[in-house]
């Protein structure tokens, strides 16, 4: 398992629910009024779709592609600001899980359903601009996000850290990994337990383990490979 692409916020990053403050901000500037049974109608599919691209997830909620941009920018722009507030750090072992595996020779790729602008804001405020080689948002696989396994094989051909596509290790904390995960071919699909879905949702998807927290995907991997 040489190839190992992580997710980021929920799975390396705790962003204590900016996700959802962010998309407040932003539906409220297109209109929507908080409170109401279409805020929480389109909240409800926000968390629902955990770990998608957010501009696929505006177009579903707006139906509209000048309407959706609208959306995506005002997102990027208050999830920027709360992160440039400080209201995100690391998950507890995560950069140290990312700094072993690196450190046994394995290439550490970080994915996200992110804007790119986004992904740069996270990565600088936590200082781990240089942690891992590459780093992979949505538009840098063509556009599409998760569920499509688009990142992962992106993260496998830019690379070429493996020959196999069975030697790649995904980790995620929504169902939307999973299915990038397992639609990818990926001998390893992890779920962890720090972010958006539980166990059975994960499961559900295509999980072949479960996992606490990204924490203990070295472990896992050295015991496959045992």
């Amino acid at each position: 398992m040489n190839l190992v692409v992580l997710d980021m916020a929920g799975t390396t990053v705790a962003d204590g629910g900016l996700v959802e403050q962010a998309f407040s901000a932003a539906a409220e500037r297109l209109g929507v009024e908080p409170g109401s049974a279409d805020h929480a109608e389109k909240l409800d599919y926000v968390r629902a779709t955990m770990g998608e691209s957010k501009i696929s997830v505006f177009r579903h909620l707006f139906g509209d592609e000048d309407l959706a941009r609208q959306a995506n920018t005002a997102f990027e722009e208050a999830y920027g600001e709360l992160v440039d507030g400080g209201r995100i750090a690391p998950l507890p072992g995560a950069r140290e899980a990312i700094e072993r595996l690196r450190s046994e020779g394995r290439t550490v790729v970080l994915t996200t359903g992110f804007a790119r602008v986004t992904q740069d804001a996270i990565l600088a405020a936590l200082g781990w601009q240089d942690l891992v080689p590459l780093t992979l948002c949505p538009a840098d696989a063509g556009g599409r996000g998760r569920p499509y396994p688009d990142m992962v094989l992106a993260a496998f051909l830019r690379t070429g850290a493996v020959d196999d596509v069975r030697r790649i290790a995904v980790a995620g904390d929504t169902s939307y990994d999973m299915l990038s995960g397992v639609r990818s071919g990926a001998g390893i699909v992890a779920g962890v337990l720090t972010g958006a879905h539980d166990r059975d949702q994960l499961a559900r998807h295509g999980a072949t383990h479960v996992l606490g927290s990204v924490a203990e995907l070295p472990d896992l991997i050295a015991r496959a490979e045992a």
